[in-house]
């Protein structure tokens, strides 16, 4: 018989009335009483439970612990080492971030098929004799960089607008004046008429690694004043890679939730500073986004503020980075074995009077270095050219016809109509 069955009979005796004398209901009780004690007695807890673990077992404990793989933060929070360092991130800079609305006048023209007399009679009244006029609306973000008005932004965002109107976090609103904008890097400078203003600072982005934290603040969508995170995913994005080859920028990508109306508002660090300008998405891709390092934003700016354009240096080529799969085409399809090189940029055009035909390129030749740096791909030849100066002379090595030429060619200014 087992205590469980015991312990089941000794309740029906009592609880029956089998016996009413007081020394069998002492006799029970006691009998319980025994029982129970026997029972905790033989179980065994734990010695962390009922508090009675020796120093020996304390310090094997301890070292099992110090064996067991810590687990890491996640990126977002190790930078700043405080799981809300967003929010306090968000309520210093935020009122510094704004909303921008532009309306620009678009002329529908008649096209000339209209003016045939075939349509004009089988469409009667219908067909349009007149352009028609539409306003067309966009919105993106921007932020203050000084108290006295001066915003930055996206070139794309107020290109062309007829009336650009900022909406400050508090709710006051301002005409702006575009100071100026820059189409070959997609940045311009907004001016409102307001002293005292919240200013947002700027940071470095020449040290910024992958994986490091950082937050978006913009109106995507027209939602206002939405705030994303997220990390750096890359750096040193070239405009060709994310399909934008008629912009002179090396991008941050990030995974920060970027969209339509973030155009032109602050990449943040953890520590609230702007590192990027939001710029860029690639539609139908999740989780790609991409900004202008602030060092680039800083450099325009300040051209843009000071004369209101922005003069880059330009060579006047057209060039392709040179491959052993482009060369081998070249040679099937052209018939042109002069072409040694396997590395470098090929020269495929050299424009009517530019610095490079007035330097001696031609093309075909193979760039190998430019100021004794090697470069590989028409991003190195681009990058060299952008922080170059207009009127300072480049040394260029080149490959012709098997041979090496060492030329000199002084960049000028970017023609108005290569820029947008």
């Amino acid at each position: 018989m087992n205590k469980e069955d015991l312990f089941l009979i000794l309740s029906n005796i009592y609880t029956k009335n089998w016996t009413k004398s007081l020394w069998a209901k002492n006799f029970i009780l006691a009998f319980f009483v025994t029982i129970s004690t026997g029972l905790i007695s033989s179980c065994s807890l734990p010695s962390q439970i009922i508090g009675s673990r020796t120093p020996q077992q304390t310090a094997q404990a301890e070292r099992k612990d110090d064996n067991v793989a810590k687990i890491a933060p996640p990126p977002i929070f190790k930078n700043s080492r405080d799981p809300n360092f967003v929010v306090s991130v968000v309520q210093e800079v935020g009122p510094a971030v704004v909303r921008i609305d532009t309306s620009k006048t678009v002329t529908s023209r008649v096209p000339d098929q209209f003016n045939d007399p075939f349509f004009r009679r089988f469409f009667g009244s219908r067909v349009p004799v007149e352009p028609r006029e539409r306003q067309q609306r966009g919105n993106g973000s921007g932020f203050i960089i000084s108290s006295n008005g001066e915003i930055l932004t996206n070139a794309h965002v107020v290109d062309g607008a007829d009336r650009v109107t900022v909406e400050l976090k508090d709710g006051r609103k301002f005409n702006g004046q575009v100071l100026g904008e820059d189409p070959v890097t997609d940045v311009a400078v907004i001016k409102i008429d307001a002293d005292n203003l919240p200013t947002v600072p700027l940071g470095d982005s020449e040290r910024l690694q992958p994986g490091e934290a950082v937050i978006a603040i913009g109106n995507p969508l027209g939602l206002n004043y939405t705030v994303t995170s997220g990390i750096i995913s890359a750096t040193g994005r070239s405009s060709s890679d994310i399909g934008a080859s008629d912009k002179r920028v090396d991008y941050i990508q990030t995974d920060a939730a970027i969209n339509p109306g973030n155009s032109g508002g602050p990449l943040l660090s953890a520590q609230g500073r702007v590192i990027g300008m939001n710029t860029a998405i690639i539609r139908g891709a999740q989780g790609l986004g991409f900004a202008i390092p602030v060092n680039t934003v800083k450099r325009i700016s300040e051209q843009l503020i000071s004369k209101g354009r922005v003069d880059h240096p330009y060579l006047g080529i057209q060039m392709v980075t040179l491959t052993p799969e482009v060369k081998e085409k070249l040679n099937s399809e052209i018939g042109n074995p002069n072409i040694s090189s396997d590395k470098g940029v090929l020269l495929i055009r050299i424009m009517r009077g530019s610095p490079a035909s007035q330097g001696g390129l031609k093309a075909g030749d193979v760039i190998v270095s430019i100021n004794k740096q090697s470069v590989k791909r028409n991003e190195d030849v681009q990058k060299i050219v952008e922080n170059s100066k207009i009127g300072q002379p480049l040394s260029l090595k080149v490959e012709r016809n098997g041979r090496s030429v060492n030329l000199t060619v002084r960049p000028a200014p970017l023609p108005a109509a290569n820029r947008s």
